[in-house]
């Protein structure tokens, strides 16, 4: 290991950062190492930004990724090797705010039916029922589901944070089917050895290969369902602030993200549909009268001569 590395994994380790985020951040600074063939502390900020430009222009990455890349380096720059941000600065793409496609409650029981295996079934059902990211389902010990509370335990989230999340019934009865047929020891879902907790590829894989089954052909992977987790709760009346807790944000800004108002909105009525045309206006000002009374109208208008305007004078006797 090199001095930069264990200087750089210091740093990260003293600030509390994530493991995922740790092995992201080395293997971005790896890579722009390999890039320029000379070690990181000898490319100037000028290098790393057309390092940024080939990773967006030619490789065609996400901006989530090119992002992660340039957090890496400022944490790198700045952080590690203590540079200036008159000396060190590097941009980042700005985020598109996109919306997710959202599964419908529909869509979610034909992937979950879709399910090939039981663990299979039980991993993406404590997904959706518990709102959880993809290494929260993963990293999940037999000892975090509380039966006795309804409550399942989810350790190490994101920042490091501890929180407690729903355990329905029918869960419950999925997850208690899968453990008498697989009985896991430490992990909830863990790898053929037993040793180690499932890894985030493995989820995704059982999450798409249920999701062709079922024939769902709304994009986005695994996460999809955790947002249909948040926006189901909304739309069945429960609060904000609740679900911030559920979810583990800190932030109520990031849970508002959820709230598509899809409910709302399709109940709202539209400017035009609130227009009155001009035939119907009339008929709307006018009284409204029985059947009979119309047949009455009419033959009247049809039997009773009209008055003429001017009578003709009358003759003396």
């Amino acid at each position: 290991m090199s001095p930069l590395r264990k200087q750089m994994e210091e740093a990260m380790v003293l600030r509390g950062m994530a493991l995922r985020t740790k092995e992201s951040y080395l293997g971005a600074v790896s890579q722009l190492a390999k890039y320029y063939r000379r070690a990181p502390d000898r490319i100037s900020s000028e290098e790393v930004e057309r390092y940024l430009l080939h990773l967006i222009d030619e490789r065609k990455l996400s901006w989530s990724t090119t992002n992660q890349a340039a957090s890496a380096f400022n944490f790198l720059y700045r952080t590690t090797l203590k540079r200036e941000q008159s000396q060190f600065s590097i941009p980042r793409r700005k985020t598109p705010m996109k919306q997710p496609d959202i599964l419908s409650r529909e869509e979610v029981s034909r992937i979950l039916s879709a399910c090939r295996t039981t663990k299979q079934h039980a991993l993406l059902t404590t997904t959706c029922a518990a709102g959880l990211r993809v290494s929260e389902v993963c990293g999940l010990r037999v000892s975090d589901i509380d039966s006795e509370r309804m409550m399942l335990k989810v350790k190490d989230g994101k920042g490091g944070r501890d929180r407690y999340t729903l355990l329905s019934p029918r869960m419950l009865s999925v997850l208690r089917a899968y453990w008498r047929e697989s009985r896991p020891g430490e992990w909830l879902f863990p790898t053929r050895d037993g040793a180690r907790p499932s890894d985030a590829k493995l989820a995704q894989r059982m999450y798409h290969a249920a999701k062709r089954e079922a024939g769902v052909t709304k994009v986005g992977g695994i996460h999809a369902l955790r947002h249909s987790f948040a926006t189901h709760l909304l739309e069945s009346g429960v609060d904000l602030h609740t679900i911030q807790r559920l979810m583990g944000h800190t932030a109520l800004s990031t849970t508002a993200r959820y709230f598509h108002l899809r409910d709302t909105v399709a109940t709202t009525a539209s400017p035009l549909d609130l227009l009155v045309a001009p035939a119907m206006a009339e008929q709307i000002a006018a009284p409204t009268l029985t059947r009979e009374q119309r047949v009455l109208e009419r033959m009247q208008k049809r039997r009773i001569p009209r008055e003429p305007l001017l009578k003709p004078p009358t003759r003396s006797p």
